[in-house]
């Protein structure tokens, strides 16, 4: 932007200076002329008068020859005088048909090689006729205008300057205050609901400042809401749980009273996680060893797999295997992929959990079942399943992974049904990318 104000404040000022002092230029070398023909008119003119009023003896044509040498030499144009005899006085001239023409009587200026003659009749001088003619070289006709064309140039030079320099403060001054709104804008885009503008620059950028920060703060304080609500669906969960756990304590076989107050506790786990997750105000920079939590799941799941006979099988590398995660995102991302495994494969259905590590940091998260797949077409969106559960499992893997610098891939395993592949990066190279951004 301030690019183009400085060039469009100089193709302005460009045109009307232009404007201006070309015309400035023609009238100052007219004027020069003028005062450069008037100069030569008043020379012929002194000498003129002098012809005019001597007899031309040989002491009177010394005399008009010394007054035509000092009015040539004070005037700095040569001054000549033809008297009707044939003579000539003052400086050496060639007699030209202008000064014949001048010689009856007629005063007239004539162009001649090198400049112009200013000739001059004097009329009842002794003998006749006598022309005093004063010659204007073409040097003294542009006498000074290339000098002052020179200084019009030169201000005209500072003028488009000086306003290339004004338009640039000015931009400067309108497109500061803009670049850091945008900044602004980038931070809340980003997540930082702390960000906020600072009013300056013209009233109209201002007032989109204030509209920003307002935008900001009413962002900050419909999410806080959304969080508190959330939390408290969550907490209205309690009560069944409750409920359930005294159900399983009741039971008489100790070994199935022991697993329900397993999954009663690992279910009570999972609400006081999301409680605590809705209501942090932003996504902490926290990390985990990917190895420990996903064996820990998978030990989990295993239990069920062993009631529905499924065959599992476990390939970890050694650990530990740090990821860009907390661990209980990540031990949220595994229960629903793995819940999704036993949601739409048929009891029997065996899966795998590999678990390898990527160059550069970070791991590869692969679990593959031997079920139906996904079948034709792509991947259901968030919000949408074919098998009658609310579809966020895959959405929730893949915003963790993302927000770890990853990304999720769906596709077929080698066991005949789907796969899903969870890359996540690594907590060095999350913090490297947000420095860079």
């Amino acid at each position: 932007m301030r690019r183009w104000l400085a060039v469009l404040v100089a193709a302005t000022t460009s045109l009307v200076l232009v404007s201006l002092l070309v015309p400035l230029a023609l009238l100052v070398r007219s004027v020069a002329r003028s005062e450069a023909v008037a100069s030569a008119s008043r020379a012929a003119e002194s000498v003129a008068v002098a012809v005019g009023a001597v007899e031309v003896s040989a002491m009177d044509e010394e005399t008009l020859r010394l007054t035509a040498e000092q009015a040539g030499a004070s005037s700095g144009h040569p001054v000549t005088v033809f008297l009707a005899d044939g003579r000539v006085l003052g400086a050496a001239a060639a007699r030209t048909r202008a000064v014949d023409l001048a010689a009856r009587g007629r005063s007239l200026t004539a162009a001649a090689p090198g400049g112009r003659e200013i000739l001059v009749a004097v009329q009842g001088a002794p003998g006749g006729t006598a022309v005093v003619r004063a010659f204007l070289g073409d040097g003294d006709l542009d006498r000074g205008v290339h000098r002052t064309w020179l200084a019009l140039l030169i201000l005209g030079v500072a003028l488009v300057g000086l306003g290339i320099l004004v338009a640039d403060r000015l931009a400067r001054a309108v497109v500061r205050p803009t670049t850091a709104l945008a900044q602004v804008s980038h931070r809340l885009a980003k997540g930082d609901l702390t960000a906020r503008a600072t009013p300056q620059g013209p009233p109209e950028v201002r007032t989109a400042g204030l509209a920003l920060n307002h935008l900001a703060g009413r962002i900050s304080d419909l999410l806080a809401e959304e969080r508190e609500t959330v939390a408290d669906v969550s907490h209205r969960l309690r009560t069944p749980l409750t409920g359930l756990r005294l159900e399983a304590e009741s039971l008489t076989d100790p070994g199935e009273a022991a697993r329900m107050e397993a999954r009663v506790d690992a279910l009570e786990r999972a609400v006081t996680a999301v409680i605590n997750d809705v209501r942090r105000r932003s996504r902490e920079r926290a990390s985990c060893d990917a190895v420990a939590v996903v064996r820990d799941r998978a030990e989990f799941w295993s239990v069920l797999a062993e009631d529905q006979s499924r065959t599992f099988a476990l390939d970890l590398v050694p650990g530990p295997l740090p990821v860009a995660v907390p661990a209980e995102d990540l031990a949220g991302c595994v229960d629903a992929l793995l819940g999704n495994v036993f949601a739409h494969t048929p009891d029997g259905a065996s899966f795998r959990v590999r678990l390898t590590s990527r160059p550069g940091g970070g791991v590869s998260l692969t679990i593959s079942d031997a079920g139906p797949g996904f079948g034709p077409g792509d991947p259901p969106r968030r919000g949408e399943s074919g098998a009658g559960s609310t579809g966020l499992g895959l959405d929730i893997a893949r915003r963790a992974a993302e927000d770890s610098g990853g990304s999720l891939a769906v596709g077929r395993s080698d066991l005949g049904g789907a796969e899903v592949r969870l890359l996540l990066g690594s907590p060095v190279a999350r913090d490297e990318q947000r420095l860079d951004g």
